[in-house]
């Protein structure tokens, strides 16, 4: 099954990490990822800009454009990854490894994704001998 990992922390935290700091987290995430992609388990990741460059779409009577996001929280959706996990458990350890590669403050959140077809994680294709 695939799950989404949300990965939330203060924007304000990871903005004030030094230059250092920063490489040092992304090269810890990047061996959680290369674990994940050699075993054929990793779909789509992305890491979100900032909320300052958000666009919210407002329903109501009538959609409202509006910039950044308005919700009050203390902890902002900075990235996600797409894993695919035998069961929640599985992927509660991806996350639990993400954690440990991260560490400090914020959370992820961890959800089933609704498979709208019959779709997994793209196969690599070895060419015809």
């Amino acid at each position: 099954m695939l799950y989404a990992i949300l990965c939330y922390n203060s924007e304000d935290a990871v903005g004030s990490w030094s230059k250092e700091y920063h490489d040092q987290t992304m090269a810890r995430l990047l061996t959680v990822h290369d674990k994940l992609a050699k075993q054929g388990r990793i779909g789509p990741v992305a890491r979100l800009l900032p909320t300052t460059a958000a666009t919210t779409l407002r329903k109501g009577r009538e959609e409202m454009v509006i910039d950044g996001p308005f919700a009050e929280t203390k902890e902002q959706l900075l990235g996600f990854y797409i894993v695919d996990c035998e069961s929640l458990e599985g992927a509660i350890d991806v996350a639990r490894d993400l954690a440990k590669a991260n560490p400090g403050t914020g959370s992820y959140e961890i959800r089933p994704v609704a498979q709208m077809h019959e779709s997994r994680l793209p196969v690599e294709k070895k060419p015809a001998a």
